[in-house]
C-alpha cells in the first residue's frame, strides 16, 4: 500500500488532483482473536490513510479507505475453515448475509467519483451493519 501510494501520489501531484482508495477491513478498527498480525496490518492501513489524507488535502488529492466486513470470498472461506465458522460470522451481521465483492466495488467507485469530492480521510465500512452493533 505504501509503495503503491508513493507512485500514485507522484502522478496525481503532477495533474493536481486524484483519489486514492485503500482497502482495510472492519478488523482495522476492532480486534480479532487469532488474527493479530492481520488486525495490526489493517490498523496500519487506516492510520496511514488518515495521515496521508491530511498531508495531501491541499494538493487536491483525496485519500480514503474501504473497510469490508464479512464478504463472500475465497479468503473468508480459508479464514473460517468450516461452514459452521462462516455461519457464525453471518450471524453477527445485522443484514443477515455476507457482503458481495460487487458491493465493495460499488463503494470504491463512489469514493473515487466526483460525487465524493468533499470526502477525504474517511474509512467507509461496507459491512452490513456489523460495526454498528
Amino acid at each position: 500500500m505504501i509503495l503503491s501510494m508513493k507512485h500514485e501520489v507522484r502522478v496525481m501531484q503532477g495533474q493536481g488532483s486524484g483519489a486514492i482508495i485503500n482497502i482495510s477491513s472492519t478488523y482495522g478498527h476492532e480486534g480479532a482473536a487469532g488474527a493479530s498480525l492481520y488486525v495490526g496490518s489493517k490498523h496500519a492501513v487506516e492510520g496511514i490513510t488518515k495521515s496521508v489524507a491530511l498531508e495531501l488535502a491541499k494538493s487536491g488529492i483525496r485519500v480514503n479507505g474501504v473497510a469490508p466486513g464479512p464478504t463472500d470470498t475465497g479468503m473468508l472461506t480459508r479464514f473460517t475453515g468450516i461452514p459452521e465458522n462462516k455461519a457464525a460470522l453471518v450471524a453477527d451481521v445485522p443484514l443477515g448475509r455476507l457482503g458481495l465483492p460487487e458491493e465493495l466495488a460499488d463503494a470504491i467507485v463512489f469514493l473515487a467519483s466526483d460525487e465524493a469530492s468533499f470526502i477525504t480521510g474517511h474509512i467507509l465500512n461496507v459491512d452490513g451493519g456489523h460495526t454498528a452493533s
